[in-house]
């Protein structure tokens, strides 16, 4: 980046941090501050063990310094400011998550476009939402967009404030189910009946809660599914499923047809076949239920954070926080565009050609000298695909 891009970019940033007002996370003469300045060279350098103490009123520090990105930590300490980890005293954390785009299972970055990326992450997002809601009970909860690949999910109850390391890894374990297999949800009871010569056993799915209701609800939806259709075609569903030929497709047809009410209770030991489909139906659960979460930022106590309100220096839009239930009508690319940056156009030098998305609209652009709205100049700018050009 050059400096005349650099000096443009910091300066809009401080437009930007001087008309609006900076939201303070909970706790926060608690929390350590960081940020990373506009510094030339390729690398860059984090300025950190700072206290809000140290850094003053935080909408003048922001508007004074205009930093390229801003954080603060997840765990909070006895003394914040101090210059060793021992040294800050650590008191309790939030329990983090991140979900990044680059990161996930089906996402190209060198293919798939920057607005096809956040698609899929926020599909993510409502996938770790459900997680946590349903399965741990979890209510205060802040989500936020980074303003870069994806999204943040803050938990601040009191239960998982002074979880440790191991503990969190647990959680994250249980998000992505990790190395989770459908036999070992199963509970196995031995049955011994009148008449019955030798006791068998009965294998079943737990039904209140955890993975176990996930699979059993998805399994039960497809049994009344598979009820809905005529023969023929519940045969030919049956058998779109690897391992299941017509015998065994008529197998579990029947079986399905007959138990309703003990596979609805979690019975899924009536037929061999049956047992084998509701083994193929958990897989699906676990590649589509699950949060791929970067597990080092969740088990990191001490880990620092965007600051929602911010600017994001590879993006120059907004670290957004969104209301839970307007997660669903969250776009990214028009709701974390800052007001600042809108309202006129700015010339750019393009390197190669460029398809920017914001704002609802669609830019193409030609390599060179040309001239766009100046959120998608800056947009362009701080990922490093232009410099600023001469007006």
């Amino acid at each position: 980046m050059e400096e005349r891009t650099r000096a443009y970019l910091r300066g809009r940033f401080g437009d930007h941090y001087r008309r609006t007002e900076p939201s303070l996370p909970p706790g926060a003469d608690e929390r350590e501050w960081g940020y990373i300045p506009w510094t030339a060279g390729p690398g860059t350098t984090m300025v950190r063990h700072s206290s809000l103490l140290d850094l003053g009123d935080l909408g003048d520090f922001l508007y004074r310094e205009r930093p390229r990105h801003v954080y603060f930590s997840a765990g909070r300490y006895a003394d914040p400011g101090a210059s060793t980890m021992d040294d800050k005293e650590w008191q309790r954390s939030d329990l983090v998550f991140d979900l990044d785009a680059d990161h996930l299972p089906g996402v190209d970055p060198d293919a798939d476009s920057y607005a096809e990326m956040l698609t899929t992450c926020k599909a993510e997002l409502l996938d770790l939402l459900d997680l946590l809601e349903r399965d741990f009970g979890f209510e205060d909860t802040t989500i936020v967009f980074s303003g870069g690949r994806g999204y943040h999910v803050h938990v601040r109850d009191d239960g998982v404030q002074h979880l440790d390391r191991d503990q969190r890894r647990e959680v994250v374990d249980y998000v992505r189910a990790a190395d989770l297999e459908f036999d070992s949800l199963v509970e196995t009871e031995t049955v011994a009946g009148i008449g019955l010569k030798n006791p068998t056993e009965k294998r079943t799915l737990p039904t209140d809660g955890g993975w176990g209701r996930r699979v059993h609800d998805h399994l039960v939806s497809f049994v009344d599914e598979l009820l809905a259709l005529d023969e023929a075609t519940a045969m030919e569903r049956l058998q779109e499923f690897d391992g299941i030929g017509s015998g065994k497709a008529e197998g579990a047809l029947t079986a399905a047809r007959n138990n309703r009410r003990e596979i609805e209770a979690g019975n899924v030991d009536v037929h061999p076949a049956f047992y084998q489909l509701a083994k193929i139906l958990a897989a699906d659960v676990f590649e589509d239920q699950t949060a791929a979460v970067d597990e080092p930022v969740t088990t990191d106590t001490h880990r620092l954070i965007r600051l929602p309100g911010s600017l994001h220096g590879g993006s120059a839009l907004r670290v957004t926080r969104i209301e839970r239930d307007e997660v669903d009508e969250f776009d990214p690319l028009v709701d974390a565009v800052p007001e600042t940056f809108v309202g006129h156009d700015v010339t750019v030098e393009l390197r190669e050609p460029a398809t920017v998305e914001l704002l609802d609209e669609t830019f193409t652009l030609s390599a060179g000298n040309v001239s766009v709205p100046e959120y998608v100049a800056n947009f362009l700018m701080a990922r490093g695909r232009a410099e600023k050009g001469k007006e």
